[in-house]
């Protein structure tokens, strides 16, 4: 077996894209249901709620794997239309799916029923369903260590550096709809709060390396400063909330940074969860939104968990917020700019 036997150009993952479908009929149509459509339709409502509320600033955050299994477009076009003013991420989604597409590679329809013995051998790495070429994702990993050479050597935020990733691609003419570039664009600032757990990390570790003495860090803490800074300048928030893990966490707890600063900030107005995770044992992933109440993080007047694989419940939200044009009348927050001279 040959690797381009399972990689080809006919079964490259194409983009879902949210403004080629109006999902309001039918999410108007679960709320007169039970279960999770009428749980997704009420999330609808509140993401417009969110979306209408100008003071509000509207943070999504990203888990799992989201672009490689097409949801890419979806979080560009909240991103042009103003629908969302910062993000937190998990790495691979930023790094390994979205960077990496942008370097001109791509995602690859596959199958679970496979051979990963026979797939090791092709260096061809597995995301269930979803195959990715290992020889590409180094090449990637590279490009985050030759960018790396390129700045002061000094500590980072990862949105620092997110933002030299943005600059890059738009200085090469690369990615013009990858969520780093059209991010960098709009002002939006990304956070990944585990950013060497990715492709990032190896780039990273070659950059230090080589560089020895004199190279650049990234600092996880000033991730959780210039969050806690924009919730504090922000005032009222709302979370959208893609899948769970590192990024749940981390977006949740600067209500209590910011409270610990001295700052009389007022919890999450608005929170949603899309999920699969079970709350029983106890995991972060799947805590409920009433539970984060209890640690001052997340009111519970709008909040809304909703139990869907994300590939199905996601694009349906978003078609539905992009459709109400609740965005129409936002003014973008540009939360990157914040950064510039001003400190908590």
């Amino acid at each position: 077996m040959k690797k381009s036997d399972l990689i080809n150009q006919n079964s490259v993952v194409e983009h879902i894209d949210i403004k080629s479908f109006d999902a309001t009929p039918i999410i108007d149509a679960y709320s007169k249901m039970a279960f999770q459509a009428r749980n997704l339709a009420r999330a609808a409502d509140i993401y417009t709620k969110m979306l209408a509320d100008k003071d509000c600033s509207v943070i999504l955050t990203l888990a799992g794997s989201l672009v490689s299994a097409g949801l890419k477009n979806s979080v560009v076009d909240m991103i042009r239309n103003n629908m969302v003013d910062a993000i937190v991420s998990t790495g691979a989604n930023i790094v390994d799916q979205d960077f990496f597409e942008a370097l001109g590679y791509r995602h690859y329809q596959g199958t679970p029923d496979v051979d990963d013995q026979e797939l090791r051998k092709l260096a061809i790495d597995r995301i269930y369903d979803t195959y990715i070429d290992e020889d590409e994702l180094r090449v990637c990993d590279a490009k985050i260590a030759e960018i790396a050479d390129t700045l002061e050597a000094r500590p980072y935020s990862s949105r620092e550096f997110i933002a030299e990733m943005g600059k890059y691609l738009l200085n090469n003419n690369l990615g013009a709809d990858s969520i780093v570039r059209v991010a960098y664009e709009h002002g939006v600032p990304i956070f990944v709060p585990a950013f060497s757990d990715c492709s990032a990390g190896f780039g990273l570790v070659f950059h230090q390396v080589k560089k020895k003495g004199a190279h650049m860090s990234i600092d996880s803490v000033a991730d959780f400063r210039e969050l806690t800074q924009i919730k504090i300048e922000s005032g009222d928030t709302g979370l959208l909330m893609l899948a769970g893990g590192v990024p749940k966490n981390f977006v949740q707890d600067v209500v209590v940074s910011a409270e610990f600063l001295g700052h009389d900030v007022p919890m999450h107005k608005y929170a949603i969860q899309m999920t699969v995770a079970d709350e029983r044992d106890g995991a972060l992933s799947g805590s409920t939104l009433k539970e984060a109440c209890s640690w001052g993080k997340v009111d519970t007047v709008y909040e809304q968990m909703v139990f869907g694989e994300l590939t199905l419940s996601f694009p349906l939200l978003a078609s539905y917020g992009y459709h109400s044009k609740a965005w129409e009348a936002r003014t973008a927050k540009n939360w990157n700019a914040l950064f510039e001279g001003v400190t908590v």
